[in-house]
């Protein structure tokens, strides 16, 4: 399974700040997002044009412009940061539940959207989690469960849980309007 070198342990950079309204968080680069050094990079991957499509974007933005989203209120990090490939292909030791945690606690975040199932099991603790809000917060953030925008997993597609997500989000934009 294909791994970064010594010198570079994240292949893709997380993109996190104190206090952002959501982090995205998926479980590994794919093969196109670390050739690229972007997040969902791969071109039959849902995740820019369903952010756009939900309102989360005020347009549709290429893989290459994923620091940008720091502006909206948005980051970015995977579980797994030091190998890329589907989640057959990781190694289980390098799925860092911990730091997740300690990233959170770091950072702040108001919500937590886990782009994929097998990510948010690995970090909430379940085995099969239910797609949208969850019931208990992951370190103080509110939590949902995504469908996964790779086009691997099309038939589990459904946009109701984005639409979730992002109507959080439009709600703590909408609050802060309000209280300026």
């Amino acid at each position: 399974m294909p791994q970064a070198s010594s010198r570079n342990k994240h292949l893709v950079p997380d993109l996190l700040a104190p206090g952002l309204d959501l982090v995205f968080c998926g479980t590994a680069p794919s093969p196109a997002s670390f050739k690229a050094r972007a997040y969902y990079a791969n071109p039959g991957n849902a995740f820019w044009p369903t952010l756009h499509a939900v309102g989360l974007t005020p347009e549709r933005l290429a893989p290459q412009r994923y620091p940008e989203l720091l502006t909206l209120g948005i980051g970015l990090t995977d579980l797994n940061k030091t190998e890329y490939g589907s989640d057959h292909e990781l190694s289980p030791h390098a799925m860092d539940a911990a730091a997740l945690h300690a990233k959170l606690r770091r950072f702040r975040p108001a919500a937590i959207a886990f782009t994929s199932k097998h990510a948010a099991s690995l970090a909430l603790g379940v085995k099969s989690p239910a797609y949208g809000r969850q019931a208990e917060p992951i370190e103080d953030a509110v939590a949902f469960v995504l469908a996964s925008p790779s086009g691997r997993a099309r038939s589990f597609w459904t946009l109701a849980p984005w639409r979730e997500a992002a109507a959080f989000v439009m709600e703590r934009r909408l609050m802060r309007e309000r209280a300026a």
